[in-house]
């Protein structure tokens, strides 16, 4: 008994450490420093894989929140501004199907990007891609059967690309990939937004 309750002492001393291991690769291809914050932003619907289509709207919402945040001379057009402008503007059949013809090809219709730009009045497009997200537990130490000690841990992969609607063209991409684990005697999971503000904040970071 005495050796056991040693063991959970030593065990839940060892609590409450987090690690976070993130990869970010990016691409510059033609977004001169400052040309966002002369252009502004607009995002559009978001992407994802098959079985996480209502996480994007929180993606997009924390993103934004964090573009906001970090880029305040920046002009940003959240999500939900562009859907209203652009249903203001009569684009909503348009808009449907370039989106569905970029699932299938990798490409946005230049007429429609275009018009986009001109019912939001940004010059570039924001377009997130989900590529994964999963929440997590796993025992790390139990006792006379009850567990104790769970690592909590969330992993996600998004993908970012920025489009100039004037030209039709991508000018600037990024990934991030990470997973973020902690220990905890708690049953909270690791939030999704926890893991959603830090890839924001690492990708936007590393924007011209």
């Amino acid at each position: 008994m005495k050796a056991a309750l040693a063991a959970a002492c030593l065990a839940l001393a060892g609590c409450g450490s987090t690690q976070i291991y993130p990869t970010v690769q990016v691409q510059l291809i033609s977004l001169a420093p400052g040309e966002l914050d002369k252009g502004g932003v607009a995002f559009i619907t978001p992407s994802t894989v098959t079985g996480q289509e209502q996480e994007t709207q929180a993606v997009a919402l924390t993103f934004a929140d964090v573009l906001k945040r970090e880029r305040p001379a920046l002009r940003v057009v959240t999500l939900a501004e562009t859907l209203g402008a652009i249903n203001r503007a009569g684009l909503a059949d348009a808009y449907k199907r370039m989106y569905n013809d970029y699932r299938d090809t990798g490409l946005f219709s230049g007429d429609v990007l275009r018009k986009v730009s001109g019912a939001t009045g940004a010059r570039y497009a924001v377009q997130l891609k989900l590529q994964r997200f999963e929440q997590g537990s796993r025992e790390r130490f139990g006792l006379f059967g009850i567990r104790i000690v769970e690592t909590k841990y969330a992993h996600v992969r998004l993908f970012l690309q920025v489009w100039d609607c004037r030209d039709s063209t991508i000018v600037w991409e990024g990934m991030q990939e990470m997973r973020h684990a902690h220990d905890t005697m708690t049953e909270e999971p690791v939030m999704q937004r926890t893991v959603l503000e830090r890839t924001a904040r690492d990708l936007i970071a590393r924007l011209p």
